[in-house]
């Protein structure tokens, strides 16, 4: 596939498209990534260097990519991290200009906002904007548990509520849901969950809670999800695979103690995702 990447940039680490391009790549794919911010390394060190992009920059490099008369052949676009809703007016605009050229393209938001224990950390408005105006425009969202809930207006402590937030947020637009990092009242000790939804039905796959939560996770999340959805056509084969490629990520980024995930030592289990999790119906 080709996808259209509009992410933010990190020269060490992996968050955004750093996080994004490399899997994506290693699947096959060709991956044009547009920045939206080009830092030294993620926030969450609490110093960085580099350039924020200005939206009209963006929007300058997408159109040059239109230039090249080869939007029409992009199979989907991607984002993430939207700081500023002038970026998410460039990020729809050229989900616009995409599936003009090409009706069978889908755009995939990674809705961040915020995260259960830290609240929301993205600017006053722009969650209100990413609910009223991004995800109603997305075929696929990939919201955290946190950020469903509040896509969904209300709090939910099991999975049938999961699955009824989940409903609410689909009628709004994006026919593909897939839920990270669910806690629910119902989950074995030590465990978590994440819930794929569309028009075929809903599962899970439950997986150990591993006692690390590095940045960049959530982008490798999305970009697999996307990757693996469009090629098979099968949520409960792309929640299976996404999630065994991320969870070997994060056992190798435990084992080595970095707080940067390990996307080049785990490539294989990107590159081949091990049937290890098993997807459970749940309707």
């Amino acid at each position: 596939m080709k996808i259209l990447s509009i992410q933010s940039s990190v020269a060490y680490g992996h968050v955004g498209n750093s996080a994004a391009a490399f899997p994506l790549q290693r699947l096959g794919h060709e991956v044009w990534p547009v920045l939206t911010v080009h830092f030294s390394n993620h926030t969450g060190y609490g110093a960085w260097r580099g350039p924020l992009l200005a939206p009209a920059d963006v929007a300058e490099v997408i159109e040059g990519i239109a230039d090249r008369g080869v939007l029409g052949s992009a199979d989907a676009v991607l984002s993430g991290y939207q700081g500023d809703p002038a970026m998410g007016a460039v990020i729809l605009d050229a989900v616009d200009k995409v599936k003009t050229a090409n009706p069978d393209a889908v755009y995939c938001c990674d809705p961040v906002m915020g995260d259960a224990g830290r609240g929301m950390f993205v600017r006053p408005g722009i969650p209100e904007y990413m609910r009223d105006v991004v995800v109603p425009r997305a075929d696929i969202i990939t919201p955290n548990h946190f950020e469903l809930d509040f896509l969904a207006g209300r709090g939910t402590n099991s999975l049938p509520e999961v699955l009824a937030a989940v409903d609410v947020v689909r009628e709004t637009g994006p026919r593909h849901v897939l839920v990270t990092s669910v806690l629910h009242a119902d989950l074995p000790a030590g465990s978590l969950e994440v819930v794929a939804v569309s028009d075929e039905g809903a599962w899970a796959v439950t997986t150990p809670l591993l006692p690390i939560s590095p940045n960049g996770g959530g982008d490798v999340t999305a970009a697999l999800y996307l990757a693996h959805l469009l090629t098979t056509g099968s949520p409960a084969t792309a929640l299976e695979r996404t999630v065994a490629s991320v969870f070997a990520v994060l056992e190798a980024t435990l084992a080595a103690g970095t707080r940067e995930i390990q996307l080049i030592a785990a490539q294989d289990a990107i590159a081949e995702p091990p049937a290890r999790f098993a997807a459970r119906r749940l309707r």
